[in-house]
């Protein structure tokens, strides 16, 4: 499987799980898309371990707050 495919499969499976549960949120998001079309993704080399990966995953979160901390939540904080 291509590393695109995956990542389409990856995306796909929670928006249709919210969209299913919830389908008030796609009328909230973008143009009905839960995920935005880009993604990135790189190997793991010399450098790169589980610890580090875990880190730049957690720091992701709080990123992604403090920048769109006025848009919708659809979760919530104590449930994930």
């Amino acid at each position: 499987m291509s590393p695109k495919k995956i990542v389409q499969v990856i995306k796909s499976i929670p928006a249709k799980e919210i969209f299913r549960r919830h389908p008030e949120v796609k009328k909230k998001v973008w143009g009905g898309k839960f995920w935005t079309s880009g993604y990135y993704m790189n190997t793991v080399g010399r450098y790169g371990n589980e610890e580090v990966i875990k880190e730049y995953i957690e720091k992701q979160g709080g990123r992604h707050r403090s920048i769109y901390r006025g848009q919708i939540e659809l979760f919530d904080q104590n449930e994930l």
